[in-house]
């Protein structure tokens, strides 16, 4: 009798031990996938029975809060539209959530470590509990301005403090309203999103400027004369001023825009080759240089920062391998494989304007408790002198005759600028595709309180005829004039 006894006493403790080791793993090990599985309903309405914290502009105005109502889903958020949801992102019952929702989920939600006293205090005083605020960098009216400038177009504006990092806008178009994601009626959702996704809608939910990875054409120059500067080159050093150029080892020619001339035709200034945009020069130069000058000076500006977090997650920008000499020609002007994002363009015009001293960018200035009470702010941290000053002051001359020799569509009157333009070419016939359209600026240019990156794709309104100074500069010009006009 003892025998079968003890068969069904060890068969318990193992049916035991299995229970306890199945409900270890699916509240220990599980739990946080299980909590944040979007098919965990009872997670959805844990979240929507409390008060979300509310996202605000630099200037307090409230660009994401919530409305109570009658349905089991007691909160509802409210956006302030479209020209924000870059920086926002949305927050949906069905499809999860986006932007700032998405990477500042916990304060918002009330469930982050710095709220831990308040969430005790609540449930102590029986009070409903509620989610911290963001309060951000974003200047509200500059961001109307941006997204505004970019209608009709597809592109990104990226603005920036020199001094400071903050990101005072960050505009991206097409965009869309995550209003509609935001409502409690999951048939609107499931519709809406259905739009948002097709294949002709031109990926409105996808933040450009820090998610689109671009060419960065004339541009990058910027980058090659900085490091020309260190290497002991001036304003009036002598580089090569050719019409067109062959590539070493190959029968490849790279021209300057139009064939024209830099300098004499022979020779040029640095200062007259990056007014002009000289490619043979800037390809000749990156050659002179080599692609371990041309990666250490990029860096020191940004790329290859495979960390940045804004807090939104950004695409890294990259010069590529550069595996031979051609290549390097190449990367010289911003083409072959060299990528870059718009906030990293918008970076190295800010770090040239604050004397070469590289700001981390951020979104986030101050951190609220639910009551609005600071809990910590951001005020902007150096992570690397990129140039020395002397140096960032004669990029930023040589900029301004740079702007001189722009189109000059939407200029400003008596406000000096600092910019380079680009146009990047695509694809592999790029004689019939239209190129992507670069402004990188920033303004005044002997006290800059704004530095700017706006890119334009397929050439906008000007097609194969685009340039970077016919279809970006204006509208880099007219966000400068909106943020200079407030001040």
């Amino acid at each position: 009798m003892n025998k079968p006894l003890r068969r069904v006493g060890l068969a318990m403790m193992a049916m035991m031990v299995l229970l306890l080791a199945n409900a270890t793993y699916v509240q220990v090990i599980k739990s946080d996938d299980y909590r944040t599985n979007p098919l965990n309903r009872r997670v959805v309405l844990d979240q929507f029975s409390r008060e979300r914290g509310q996202i605000i502009a630099a200037g307090g105005e409230t660009i994401a809060t919530v409305e109570k109502t009658t349905d089991r889903l007691r909160y509802l958020r409210k956006y302030a539209g479209p020209a924000y949801a870059p920086v926002t992102g949305y927050f949906s019952t069905v499809f999860g959530a986006s932007g700032l929702e998405r990477a500042e989920d916990d304060l918002l939600s009330g469930s982050d470590d710095r709220l831990f006293s308040r969430r005790v205090s609540d449930l102590i005083k029986g009070r409903d509990p509620k989610g911290g605020s963001l309060q951000l960098t974003v200047d509200y009216a500059l961001q109307q301005a941006a997204y505004d400038s970019l209608q009709g177009v597809t592109g990104s504006v990226v603005a920036l403090r020199p001094q400071t990092g903050e990101i005072l806008a960050m505009a991206s178009t097409p965009s869309y309203d995550p209003n509609v994601l935001a409502s409690h009626d999951v048939d609107e959702q499931r519709e809406a999103w259905k739009g948002l996704i097709a294949e002709d809608a031109n990926l409105p939910m996808l933040n450009r400027s820090v998610a689109g990875l671009y060419a960065p054409g004339s541009t990058f120059k910027l980058v090659v004369a900085a490091a020309a500067l260190a290497e002991g080159k001036t304003k009036e050093s002598e580089v090569d001023g050719r019409p067109v150029i062959t590539l070493p080892g190959t029968q490849t020619t790279l021209p300057n825009f139009n064939d024209t001339n830099c300098g004499n035709g022979v020779t040029a200034t640095l200062q007259e080759a990056l007014a002009k945009s000289c490619n043979t020069a800037f390809a000749v130069l990156a050659d002179q240089l080599g692609k371990d000058k041309l990666n250490r000076q990029a860096a020191k500006f940004g790329f290859d920062d495979a960390d940045l977090e804004i807090p939104l997650g950004v695409e890294t920008s990259t010069l590529g391998p550069m595996p031979d000499r051609p290549a390097i020609f190449q990367t010289g002007i911003g083409q072959r494989d060299a990528l870059v994002t718009p906030l990293e363009n918008a970076v190295v015009a800010a770090t040239i304007a604050n004397d070469g001293v590289r700001m981390r960018p951020h979104l986030v200035q101050k951190v609220l408790a639910p009551d609005l009470q600071v809990i910590s702010e951001d005020k902007g941290d150096d992570v690397a002198e990129a140039m020395q000053p002397e140096h960032a002051r004669a990029l930023r001359d040589m900029m301004v005759e740079s702007e001189k020799n722009t189109f000059q569509g939407g200029r400003l009157s008596g406000v000096s600028i600092a910019s380079k333009t680009g146009t990047a070419e695509r694809g592999e016939d790029v004689k019939s595709t239209k190129p992507n359209a670069w402004y990188v600026a920033f303004a005044p240019a002997e006290k800059p309180e704004i530095a700017i990156a706006v890119i334009v794709e397929n050439g906008g309104d000007a097609g194969l005829a685009a340039t970077g100074g016919k279809v970006a500069a204006p509208i880099g010009r007219a966000v400068i004039g909106a943020y200079l006009g407030s001040r």
